[in-house]
This record gives C-alpha cells, sequence and structure tokens, in this order.
C-alpha cells in the first residue's frame, strides 16, 4: 500500500508558476515509478510526467520545457514545478505510483491558470 498526499495548487495568472508536491507514505525507493497525470473537466486523464526508480524522466510533450519532475529521497517527495504556465494548463493534477504492477493515486489538487 502506498498513500500520497499532494500540495501546493492553487491559482495563477498565465505565464505564472507554480510547484506541486507529493508525500508519499513509505520510501519512494521502494516504488518503481511515480508521476504526476492531470484531468481537465470533459477531457480524459493525461501523463504529465514520470520518473523511474533509476531516475529517468518522462515528460508530455505539451509540458516540455516549462514543466520539470524531480525527487527528494529524505523526504519521501516527489515534485512537479511548472513554469510558463498557460490556462491550457488548467486541471485537477494528480499524483501516481506504480509499485509491483498497482497504481496508487493521490486525491488530486487544483491549478488553475486564469486571469
Amino acid at each position: 500500500q502506498v498513500q500520497l498526499v499532494e500540495s501546493g495548487g492553487g491559482l495563477v495568472q498565465p505565464g505564472g508558476s507554480l510547484r506541486l508536491s507529493c508525500a508519499a507514505s513509505r520510501n519512494i525507493f521502494s516504488i518503481d515509478v511515480m508521476g504526476w497525470y492531470r484531468q481537465a473537466p470533459g477531457k480524459q486523464r493525461e501523463l504529465v510526467a514520470t520518473i523511474t526508480l533509476g531516475g529517468r524522466t518522462n515528460l508530455a510533450d505539451s509540458v516540455k520545457g516549462r514543466f520539470t519532475i524531480s525527487r527528494d529521497i529524505s523526504e519521501n517527495t516527489v515534485s512537479l514545478q511548472m513554469n510558463s504556465l498557460k490556462p491550457e494548463d488548467t486541471a485537477v493534477y494528480y499524483c501516481n505510483a506504480v509499485k509491483t504492477g498497482n497504481d496508487y493515486w493521490g486525491q488530486g489538487t487544483q491549478v488553475t491558470v486564469s486571469s
């Protein structure tokens, strides 16, 4: 079992920045892949960024050059730094963990980009 708790969402103007954090209930070195997904109203949930146990990162084309995923092993957290935010980034952002073939999800945090 892995419990995930997200924080850091909110309202930001276009061009602004936000940093999301996801705290895991266990050592993230025991988790195969951690990542962030998002779901906008009326749309399917989509991958934003992932980081593997080995530290390899993957980002969706729509966020490359603007978002960065990182981890803090000492704090068991994975973060998503979001810069140059656009209105189309508005969504509920979910933290995800994959461990031994099982998917675990956080409760989600709202990100709204609007002037």
